[in-house]
């Protein structure tokens, strides 16, 4: 473990001050006692889990639907990744704070039946979690109550060997992060090697018969965003979508507004070597803006959370390796649904819980100047 410390939000009893918080602006919003409007909902979300849709605990006061879930398995990597990590490193949580397997099962479970479909795995590095491909098998399972779809995201480091078990086991979904199509670049980036077992894990994916497969990059100006052309050129005989992501701010990875490069910058200097470039249709609640080119097998897009925000769109929510909701990347303020169920909270009152957290989301996130770095987490220990 690298030395050095981190601020968080994450403390029982700062997430049990900000849940009672959230409560009272609830309560303030609603003519009834608090009491008795979530009993209501907790019935009217028990009737549209039956019926396949989103309960109102995963509706938010801007009426957005939350139905994609990203789990962070471990806070641990096997890369060092600067713009993730903090140079001086993080401080890891103890081993008991981390979600079990049973925990992490069971808060899937009520999150799928209360209308979440798409699950995506995340770390720190998933694929270092022991018993991986056992939790994407029991999340498998969760199939008969809605969920669509079972995706990680990984650095692909240790991939290739696990990759057939896990879409034996019911994983539709990769992404794979890659910065750089340079070894010696990799190195510099990720503080360690590893670049042609990433590439090895990408053709391993291919032909995994996996649902998608995208290849994520971040870009920083001068570093490696004359590589991008090099990134599209790989579609043309390649069915994968290569997703070009703005440098983003977070706590200790020295963001600079002049290393990002917006999205509309990297698109003109593609149009100008591929002029017949054309944007495919957006998704409902897709957080990249696609496009092919013809003649190409593959797509690229681009996902711009700092030039061109999609809140008014966004669907997800996130839970922390140590099992605080999130609701947004960019937002320091988490509650504890671990230490609840710790406590022994039942799924009744671990929907409340999660509903409050979902009423206290914000209608958009800060400017790019105004983001709050400062206790905020590091991107590592959120969970990408």
């Amino acid at each position: 473990m690298l030395p050095g410390m981190i601020l968080r939000a994450g403390s029982a009893r700062t997430a049990f001050s900000r849940g009672l918080k959230t409560a009272a602006v609830t309560e303030q919003a609603y003519p009834v006692p608090l009491d008795q409007h979530l009993r209501a909902r907790a019935r009217i979300a028990q009737i549209d889990a039956e019926k396949g849709a989103v309960s109102p605990f995963l509706v938010d006061a801007f009426h957005r639907q939350h139905n994609y879930l990203r789990i962070s398995l471990t806070e641990r990597c096997n890369l060092r990744c600067f713009y993730c990590m903090p140079s001086e490193g993080v401080e890891l949580s103890p081993n008991g704070h981390i979600l079990t397997d049973e925990e992490v099962v069971r808060l899937a479970t009520l999150f799928v039946r209360n209308g979440v479909t798409k699950i995506r795995l995340t770390g720190g590095e998933p694929t270092v979690r022991k018993g991986l491909i056992q939790i994407v098998g029991r999340l498998n399972a969760l199939r008969q109550y809605g969920l669509q779809s079972i995706g990680i995201t990984t650095n692909g480091i240790a991939l290739h060997r696990k990759l057939p078990e896990l879409v034996e086991n019911g994983l539709t979904h990769l992404n794979l992060s890659l910065d750089t199509l340079d070894p010696f670049k990799f190195e510099i980036m990720t503080r360690r090697p590893g670049h042609e077992a990433v590439l090895r894990a990408l053709e391993t994916a291919l032909a995994s018969g996996l649902r998608s497969v995208k290849l994520n990059a971040v870009i920083i100006k001068g570093l490696n965003d004359h590589e991008v052309l090099d990134f599209v050129e790989m579609t043309r005989h390649k069915a994968i979508s290569v997703r070009f992501i703005e440098f983003m701010p977070f706590t200790g990875n020295k963001w600079d507004k002049g290393k990002m490069v917006p999205s509309s910058e990297l698109l003109s200097r593609i149009e100008e070597k591929y002029p017949g470039v054309t944007k495919t249709p957006d998704e409902l609640n897709d957080t990249a803006r696609n496009y092919v080119i013809p003649g190409h097998r593959g797509g690229f897009g681009f996902i711009s959370s700092m030039s061109d925000h999609f809140c008014g769109t966004c669907n997800r929510l996130r839970l922390t390796a140590d099992g605080q909701i999130k609701v947004c990347l960019f937002d320091p303020k988490e509650i504890s649904l671990r230490d609840q169920m710790r406590q022994g909270a039942t799924d009744e009152e671990l929907q409340q819980t999660i509903g409050r957290a979902v009423q206290g989301k914000r209608e958009k996130h800060a400017g790019m100047e105004d983001i709050d770095t400062v206790t905020n987490r590091p991107m590592i220990l959120i969970g990408g």
